[in-house]
């Protein structure tokens, strides 16, 4: 009987985790109260408290992403540029929970902080494996960040209607010389 409890009390977590995530997307983190969020998941505000205690970890929650880059070691280094702009439109079209950090990180600090750990953590490391220089890895690294940055702000937050209008495909054939040049290329002058 305690082991059935458990369960409905994970199951319960990760339903509030995913109400959390869809009213910091739609309220920012300014608007985004317990309440609400207790109210998106259908639940008392006191079980929003039971899980994550403040606002803070609410969001820490919700702020919860991999960005999942692939291992670029293996892949010959003409289709670096193809193989990282398909992954990342991929992965932004898959999942809100980016879209939602990226809109709250514009306005609030700790968001902002956090997607900069989650950029750090997640894009330095597969550029530094193929970028022998610790300086030339760095700035490669940061370079993707903002392709990938600008892209989900133009598509998914600000919904300019050209960029909207391509697929998904389309965005990533367009990006790819892009990635392509931020990976292997040089600075021009």
């Amino acid at each position: 009987m305690a082991h059935n409890a458990s369960v409905v009390v994970m199951g319960a977590g990760d339903y509030i985790g995913g109400a959390i995530a869809k009213r910091f997307a739609a309220d920012g983190y300014a608007g985004a109260t317990i309440r609400a969020i207790a109210g998106q998941a259908g639940i008392d505000p006191s079980m929003v408290i039971r899980y994550y205690g403040t606002k803070e970890r609410l969001f820490a929650a919700a702020a919860d992403f991999a960005l999942e880059l692939p291992d670029l070691s293996g892949t010959p280094v003409t289709e670096w540029g193809p193989v990282l702009a398909r992954h990342v439109v991929w992965r932004w079209e898959r999942d809100d929970t980016l879209v939602a950090l990226l809109r709250v990180a514009v306005t609030h600090e700790a968001a902002a902080a956090r997607m900069r750990t989650i950029f750090a953590g997640q894009v330095a490391p597969p550029i530094a494996a193929i970028e022998p220089d610790p300086a030339t890895a760095a700035r490669r690294a940061g370079l993707l960040a903002t392709q990938m940055l600008g892209l989900a702000l133009t598509r998914y937050v600000l919904r300019l209607p050209p960029v909207v209008a391509m697929s998904p495909d389309e965005v990533a054939a367009w990006i790819a010389p892009v990635i392509q040049h931020y990976l292997t290329g040089t600075p021009i002058g």
